[in-house]
């Protein structure tokens, strides 16, 4: 086994023509631990060279209550008033914490996430 690391986009090609080759080995076997090891090589590869953003917490409550079949007013009605449900997700104004753990609690969203700063819109001047 000569597994060098993943430098370059020809590297990365070759590693994972590797992995279809060594698709299906055993467990424990040498094969199989050359497919571990070239899968680990290549998922730290594609982490760096095309890292995917977490989304801002905004964006994970509007997918989360798309999946749910949720609308503003269940949102609403958990953080208080319809008003304010409509300025938090126009981006007008930030989730606070009681926001925050309102949604973590009854909708299991995960509170780190939910927390990450995110950009609000400016309203235009009237």
């Amino acid at each position: 086994m000569k597994i060098k690391p993943i430098k370059s986009d020809a590297a990365h090609d070759a590693a994972l023509n590797a992995i279809d080759s060594l698709m299906g080995a055993a467990p424990d076997t040498p094969e199989g631990d050359e497919l571990e090891v070239l899968v680990t090589l290549v998922e730290a590869y594609e982490a760096e060279r095309w890292p995917i953003e977490a989304p801002d917490p905004i964006s994970v409550i509007e997918h989360f209550m798309e999946a749910r079949g949720l609308r503003q007013q269940d949102f609403a009605a958990l953080i208080g008033s319809q008003p304010r449900a409509v300025e938090v997700l126009n981006r007008r104004r930030p989730l606070t914490l009681p926001m925050i753990r309102a949604l973590s609690s009854n909708w299991n969203l995960p509170a780190d996430v939910l927390v990450r700063e995110y950009d609000l819109t400016t309203a235009p001047a009237d």
